[in-house]
């Protein structure tokens, strides 16, 4: 729907790929083609490159945005686009092979005395490897896939026993989720704070960033609430990282837009993590405080154009908060909630944002990553986009199913938060104790109560304005179509 509304604000027309269980998703109702790519399950559709590349042909396709998943960060994809001759809105299939093989970056980063977290520099399918790599490093570790991003994968090994199923969990899911088991050992950090910069890089050699998006309320390595500016960052240290990333995306040839993201720690060190070679999920955020519309640069750039955007006249005004809206049950673990939305109430107002993939009547599946929507507000400082977020997300409803809603307003309203104590272990050590029992039944059953009560009371009050309205029919007396009469 984001990719969607930028081209339709560059009057480009707009074809999506659907799988069975997509059939009827919003992005589908909204293209204006739609295309469907096989089965539910992700590798018979969505990672399946011959049906998406079908697909752009049969639509005469000029171009493919990946969108946020899946064959994003996949350079085979790219490299078959180009084949296709059909533009990849990304990077170039070699710039997305060295920053997709986290390895790989990892070594080129060294090379350009990037400061890089200990860890290995290459990857092994030997546990032996990992083992002894552990072992000189010290426990505790990070086991982590080498190709894709968002955390998939991603195992915590605090003591050597730990170490093979963390490898065997680690492979099996990156094999699933990116179709690479690959995976390398690094050392975990205690504490850090994930911060990431925005970059974009034209095919011309001009590159800038956007400064700065944090990121570290992390659930099961997954982020779930960002902002920016961070509030812990100086402008010293600002400048400092975000012209590591700017270094950071030369060094690989990168084009399009694209994520830096670095660990910093207690000492106010910072060490290269990774590029993430595609738009972000966070990106609104730094919509809102650079006022640039990051979709309708990318595709500036896959157009061959120049960037226009100079680093110094680059600035951030105000402070943004996104919310990820998961259909997740808090009081169970977490675990996914499916079923059909009955009712759903969006929060608005200014400087309020709801990036949105559900309707009412839609059936949420089951099948891929749970997120339904992302909230983001933006305000004139911190407290005040706090607070915005805190009345936007009062105001968010959807019935039927369970979501994150409640729990992420409890994180928005917590005094570590309004403090700025944004650390990656926040969630288990400010959330850890908080209430696990949902909503008291007699309460749900008074509202329903209420509710019927008033839906009732109103069809009553419409059933009586219409017998007090006169209808021209009334006036004509006794009659009957074609009788003349």
């Amino acid at each position: 729907m984001r990719v969607a509304r930028a081209c339709r604000d560059m009057r480009i027309p707009v074809a999506a790929v659907y799988s069975d269980a997509d059939r009827a998703s919003l992005h589908v109702l909204e293209a204006d083609e739609a295309v469907r790519i096989g089965p539910a399950p992700a590798l018979e559709s969505y990672l399946n490159i011959d049906a998406i590349i079908d697909a752009a042909r049969k639509v005469g396709a000029d171009a493919i945005h990946p969108g946020y998943g899946f064959l994003a960060e996949n350079w085979e994809f790219a490299k078959r686009c180009e084949k296709e001759g059909i533009k990849f809105i990304g990077p170039p299939s070699d710039a997305l092979h060295l920053v997709g093989d986290k390895i790989r970056s990892r070594e080129t980063m060294k090379r350009e005395n990037v400061p890089i977290i200990p860890g290995m520099l290459g990857a092994s399918g030997d546990d032996s490897e990992c083992e002894r790599a552990a072992d000189e490093m010290g426990y505790p570790v990070l086991v982590k896939a080498s190709a894709g991003g968002g955390g998939k994968g991603m195992q915590v090994c605090r003591e050597p026993s730990e170490l093979t199923n963390a490898l065997e969990t680690a492979r099996r899911v990156a094999k699933a989720a990116f179709g690479d088991d690959t995976v390398y050992v690094e050392k975990l950090i205690e504490r850090p704070r994930h911060i990431e910069f925005q970059v974009l890089a034209d095919e011309h050699g001009n590159v800038v960033h956007l400064f700065e998006r944090e990121c570290s309320i992390q659930r099961r390595h997954q982020k779930i609430v960002e902002e920016s500016p961070s509030p812990v960052l100086d402008p010293e240290t600002r400048a400092k990282m975000g012209e590591t990333a700017v270094k950071a995306a030369r060094a690989v040839g990168y084009a399009n837009a694209g994520t830096v993201e670095f660990l910093f720690d207690e000492n106010r060190d910072f060490y290269f993590l990774e590029v993430n070679a595609r738009i972000q999920v966070e990106h609104p955020v730094t919509e809102f405080v650079t006022g640039v519309d990051l979709v309708r640069e990318q595709i500036r750039i896959a157009s061959g154009e120049k960037l226009d955007l100079r680093q110094e006249d680059l600035e951030q005004r105000g402070h943004a908060i996104e919310c990820r809206i998961y259909a997740e049950d808090p009081t169970n673990n977490f675990l996914p909630s499916s079923g059909t939305i009955l009712s759903l109430r969006e929060p608005a107002g200014p400087g309020v944002r709801h990036d949105c993939g559900i309707y009412e009547g839609w059936q949420v599946p089951v099948h891929y990553d749970p997120i339904l929507s992302k909230l983001i507000v933006h305000a004139e400082d911190r407290e005040a986009a706090r607070l915005k977020m805190l009345r936007a997300l009062s105001e968010f409803a959807v019935l039927s199913i369970a979501t994150t809603i409640d729990y992420l307003r409890d994180i928005v309203e917590s005094e570590p938060y309004a403090a700025g104590d944004t650390t990656t272990d926040f969630i288990e050590k400010h959330m850890a104790n908080r209430p696990a029992d949902g909503p008291d039944d007699s309460v749900v059953h008074a509202a329903l109560i209420a509710g019927a009560l008033s839906l009732s009371a109103e069809t009553g009050r419409r059933a009586a304005g219409r017998r007090r309205e006169l209808s021209p029919w009334d006036t004509l007396g006794s009659w009957t179509i074609g009788s003349g009469s």
